[in-house]
This record gives structure tokens, C-alpha cells and sequence, in this order.
């Protein structure tokens, strides 16, 4: 999926040019990047709905997520939703988002691809999911996932768990098949699928509903727990290199607010997510949200994330997580 500009769009920047053609040499360059001042900054993220989620995204909520960005003249944010990782990458290598914050996998892969993003942050850490099985006939272990079919989103982190556990169980699995979180139950109903890996927040929903979780991220392998990336593209830190720090710092500060106003952040989360409250109380953790842009846990499991994926052939080419870091983002 691709995000397309509009012929309107196109003769706006050339009237924009036109004018600073005309402009006799004027300075707009941001004091904070070196940028052309009053951009909208694009953000790509993974979900529906165009919103950013998380502590940034209840900040936006607010109206008081661009006033934190105006140092590096963003006026205005627009969010673009993607269904999954790869869709989020084909927008970001064609130049049509400037951000993207999504799970640490997809931004991997995409790296190890040779697509030019630098890893600003990590706004969340020891993200969660689970292996939820069909009710009738379904497996009931890992070990009963041999010769079975199996769902998940590919390229995410729960693609990443699922594989890594099913490697330690040394079990083989008839095939892996492609299917969004949100479409598993009825795919576990019918029976097209034995079993599915998702997200924390899924998992407690079908567990509800009485359907067998075999396993669990976070208790069972928790070196495999997720995390997000924030990435920007290279082309857009060239033009603009001060933004690291300014979104950074709002960043640390959308999550102090979101940690000072819990009640009003799960209020939040739960009108986003769509999820019952009970089952996001129970699965929004303040302790997956950093207070500071990188941290030993972040980057270490950040770490095993890249080096599984290399080992599995899913990163193609392997690189240094400090190489990735954007210059000067680690203070």
C-alpha cells in the first residue's frame, strides 16, 4: 500500500517553490535541523484508523504532540496506517512517510535489506504475545504444533517469538500462514488454522472466549519479548538533523505524562485499541515504556532480535546496531 499525492498537492509544491525562487536568497532554514520551517512530519504505524498509539499517540490525542515538534518546525503531523511491517517499508523506501514506528522486527528486516532508515528511539520494550489454539481438536503444546498449520502476521515480532519457539521445541510445523491478528478467530473457528501466534492484547481476548493459550512470550522465552522501533529515513535526516533531539524529548515527555495520567492513558488506549478495559489494564505495563529513548534492555533485546533473524535468512544482510543508531541519538 502506497500513499499517493495528489495533483493539487503537486502544484502546491511547485507554487511553494516558485515563491522561494523568488524569495532573493531569504533564510528559512529551522534553527533546530537546518530545515525549511512548517512541514508536516508524515508517521507511518502498524493498525487501522490513521492514529498514532502509545505515549506519543495520547499526546497527539491531545492536541500537544506538534507544539513539542515546533522547535523543528513541524506544524503539523499526518498518521498513515499499514496492516503489517511490509507494507509499512515499501511506503518508507518510496519516500512517502519521514517516521515510522513500528516492531523491531519489519524495521530489522528492512535494514538488513539496505533500506536507508536510522533507529531513533524505542518507545516500548518486552512487548508480549502469545500461541492461542482452535478449541476443538487443537494442539494443547508446542511440542502438538508439529505437522500443524499455523497463523500469524508476517514479518512482526510474533512471527519473530513464533519461530524462535518453535526452534527451541525443535518442532516442525506443516506450514505458517499469513493472517492478520485481528482475522485469527475466525480462522481458528472454522479450523482453517490449528493454532495462531498474536498479540498480548488478542491473546487475553480469545483466552475469554475459551480458547486454549499454549504458550506465552513473556513467561515462556522471554529473550524473544518485543520491541518498537522508531526510524527515520536517512534523506530526511540530512535535511533535517536536529530532529533526533526535539523528538526525543517528546518522546520522554509524552511517557512522564502518560505515567503521571495511567487511568486517563489506559482511557486512551482502550478507545484506540478497541480492546475491553480489563483486558488493557491487564496488558498496558507501564514498565514497556522507557523513560529514556534507549536502554541496555531495549538494546539488548533489540540485539537478539537481529541476531535470529540473520541466523533464519530473514535479515539478509547483517550490520551493527550502533551503525543503525542515528548520530548523536544516544546522548
Amino acid at each position: 500500500m502506497r500513499l499517493r499525492r495528489s495533483a493539487a498537492a503537486a502544484a502546491a509544491a511547485i507554487a511553494a517553490l516558485l515563491v522561494a525562487l523568488a524569495g532573493c536568497g531569504t533564510d528559512r532554514r529551522a534553527a533546530a535541523g537546518g530545515a525549511e520551517e512548517g512541514f508536516t512530519l508524515r508517521i507511518g504505524v502498524i493498525g487501522s484508523g490513521n492514529r498514532l498509539t502509545g505515549p506519543v499517540g495520547y499526546l497527539h490525542d491531545k492536541n500537544a504532540l506538534v507544539p513539542l515538534l515546533a522547535e523543528a518546525g513541524v506544524t503539523d503531523i499526518t498518521v498513515h496506517s499499514f496492516p503489517n511491517g511490509p507494507d509499512l517499508n515499501q511506503a518508507l523506501v518510496a519516500g512517502e512517510l519521514d517516521l515510522a514506528t513500528y516492531g523491531d522486527t519489519p524495521a530489522l528486516v528492512a535494514r538488513g535489506a539496505g533500506q536507508p532508515t536510522r533507529l531513533i528511539a524505542q518507545a516500548q520494550v518486552g512487548m508480549d504475545a502469545g500461541i492461542v489454539a482452535k478449541k476443538q481438536g487443537g494442539p494443547r503444546s508446542l511440542q502438538e504444533l508439529a505437522g500443524r498449520r499455523i497463523a500469524t502476521q508476517t514479518g512482526s515480532y510474533m512471527h519473530r517469538y513464533l519461530l524462535g519457539a518453535l526452534t527451541d521445541a525443535k518442532v516442525t510445523p506443516k506450514e505458517i500462514v499469513h493472517i492478520y491478528s485481528s482475522d485469527v478467530e475466525a480462522a481458528l473457528e472454522r479450523g482453517d488454522v490449528d493454532a495462531a501466534a498474536v498479540p498480548a492484547a488478542n491473546v487475553e481476548a480469545l483466552r475469554a472466549k475459551g480458547y486454549p493459550v499454549i504458550d506465552t512470550l513473556a513467561k515462556d522465552h522471554p529473550a524473544y519479548r518485543g520491541t518498537s522501533a522508531t526510524v527515520v529515513t536517512e534523506a530526511f535526516l540530512g535535511e533535517r538533523p536536529g530532529f533526533v533531539t526535539v523528538w526525543q524529548a517528546a518522546q520522554a515527555e509524552a511517557t512522564r505524562r502518560a505515567k503521571a495520567n495511567w487511568d486517563d492513558y489506559l482511557a486512551f488506549a482502550v478507545e484506540v485499541g478497541g480492546f475491553a478495559p480489563e483486558i488493557v489494564r491487564k496488558t498496558t505495563l507501564a514498565e514497556q515504556l522507557p523513560d529514556s529513548p534507549f536502554t541496555e534492555e531495549g538494546l539488548t533485546l533489540l540485539e537478539g532480535t537481529k541476531r535470529f533473524l540473520v541466523e533464519q535468512g530473514f535479515v539478509r544482510r547483517d550490520f551493527a546496531i550502533d551503525d543503525w543508531i542515528a548520530p548523536g541519538a544516544r546522548g
